[in-house]
C-alpha cells in the first residue's frame, strides 16, 4: 500500500498475515470471531467508537478503522478481497523482492494466514523465513515478542539484520 515501495532494493515483512480470522492461529480465532461478530459491532454502537484500551485489545479505534478492520478481517482475502482490483493492482505491481520472517510459535498469524497475505505479491519473488524460537537460542517469541529488547541479539542482529545488507 506503499506508492514508491518498487524504489526500495529490498522489502522486510516481519510477523505479516492476512489477518482473515478463519485462518488465524487457534488461540486468536476463538477471540477474533466473538471480537467480529460481537465485541466491535456492538461496542462502536454503544460507545461510539472501538474501547481498546478498556477491552485490552489493540486500543482504541475510531469506528470507521475498526469497521475498515473488521471487514478485511472477514474476507478471505483480507484488504485484498474487500478494497477490489485497485488494491490488488497494488500488491500486484510490487516487483522488490520481499524476505518474509514469521515466526513458528506466532499466536495470531498462521502459516495460512502468512502465505495467504504474501500470495498476492504475484510479481516480486517471496522468500519466507520461518524463525522457531529454539533456532534462535529462544523459548518463546510469538507474535510481538520480536519487539522487545531481550531479542536484540537473538533476532534482531542474527536474523533481521543479514536480510538487511
Amino acid at each position: 500500500m506503499t506508492p514508491n515501495v518498487n524504489d526500495l532494493d529490498h522489502a522486510v515483512t516481519v510477523a505479516c498475515g492476512s489477518g482473515y480470522w478463519r485462518e488465524n492461529s487457534p488461540p486468536t480465532k476463538r477471540i477474533a470471531w466473538f471480537l467480529w461478530y460481537f465485541m466491535a459491532p456492538v461496542s462502536v454502537r454503544m460507545f461510539g467508537y472501538f474501547p481498546g484500551k478498556r477491552l485490552n485489545i489493540v486500543g482504541d479505534l475510531p469506528p470507521n478503522v475498526i469497521r475498515q478492520w473488521r471487514q478485511w478481517c472477514l474476507d478471505p482475502e483480507y484488504a485484498v478481497g474487500k478494497e477490489g482490483r485497485a488494491l490488488r493492482d497494488q500488491f500486484a505491481a510490487v516487483k522488490v523482492p520481499i524476505s518474509a520472517v514469521a515466526f513458528s510459535d506466532d499466536e495470531m498469524m498462521s502459516r495460512r494466514n502468512v502465505d495467504s497475505l504474501h500470495s498476492f505479491y504475484t510479481h516480486a519473488a517471496v522468500t519466507m523465513h520461518r524463525v522457531h524460537p529454539k533456532e534462535v537460542g529462544e523459548s518463546r517469541i510469538g507474535h510481538l515478542g520480536w519487539f522487545r529488547e531481550q531479542y536484540e541479539t537473538s533476532i534482531w542482529q542474527n536474523t533481521l539484520l543479514p536480510l538487511l545488507r
